[in-house]
């Protein structure tokens, strides 16, 4: 019942922080999903919020990585996918499948030591943990995996007293995805440039993180040639703001 897309053979993801979570053997989650399952601290009690199909915190159980989890969803077929997927593979007593919007599916029994949420938009997550402040002790590392929409997850995490500890990027079936490991420390500053790009990526300099931006350079140019040949006006304040963008990217790889 497990994700049947495994990682490409030889193939891995930057670790930009160097910090290497419990080993991942078993080829049964994507590649995207291993890195993330590469950043679950050994021994975590692990929330996976938007589980769909349990996919992660079944491996990470099957592998004797994780102590408990919680599989939170908040749509009825994917919430019944996981409790199918958790049954079949005899973890009941050790992975909770909860209905539930966002954190509200973890409760302070569960003791929560690690929170996972992949697979959709910066602007969601960002939403999730804002409404769910609440469930947050400040004491869980979170493990991000937006798909676009890293700039506005990010400033609510500065925000909101987060270190970003890791970042990599990764490509797969010709998308690129990030993964963004935090943890609650206090004040953090972070420069526009740092918001956009990353942190930690913008030392690291990885060829997946270099060959994103490039793709995207391409794409803010194609974007403002477009708007040239338009009838209709553009807003020049979006005008400006994909010209700055572009600036940005420009200097980030000369």
């Amino acid at each position: 019942m497990l994700d049947t897309i495994a990682p490409r053979s030889g193939q891995k993801a930057p670790d930009v922080c160097g910090e290497k979570g419990p080993l991942v053997n078993e080829q049964t989650l994507s590649m995207r999903l291993e890195r993330v399952a590469a950043h679950v601290p050994a021994g975590a009690r692990l929330a996976d919020i938007g589980s769909d199909h349990g996919y992660l915190p079944v491996a990470l159980m099957r592998r004797g990585a994780i102590a408990a989890a919680v599989a939170g969803e908040v749509a009825l077929t994917p919430f019944r996918s996981a409790e199918r997927t958790v049954r079949e593979n005899g973890l009941d007593s050790q992975i909770t499948v909860r209905l539930a919007n966002g954190l509200a599916a973890i409760e302070p029994g569960d003791r929560i030591t690690a929170i996972s949420i992949c697979g959709m938009g910066g602007e969601t997550i960002r939403d999730i943990l804002d409404s769910g402040k609440a469930y947050l002790s400040g004491q869980e590392r979170l493990i991000l995996q937006p798909n676009g929409g890293e700039q506005p997850l990010r400033q609510w995490l500065m925000d909101n007293g987060y270190r970003i500890l890791c970042e990599e990027v990764l490509r797969e079936n010709r998308f690129d995805y990030e993964i963004i490991v935090a943890e609650r420390t206090g004040p953090v500053m972070y420069t526009a440039q740092e918001l956009y790009f990353g942190p930690l990526q913008m030392q690291a300099r990885s060829p997946a993180f270099l060959l994103k931006w490039q793709r995207k350079l391409r794409q803010k140019h194609k974007t403002l040639t477009h708007f040239a040949r338009m009838q209709q006006a553009v807003p020049e304040e979006k005008v400006q703001d994909i010209v700055r963008q572009a600036r940005w990217i420009t200097q980030l790889l000369a």
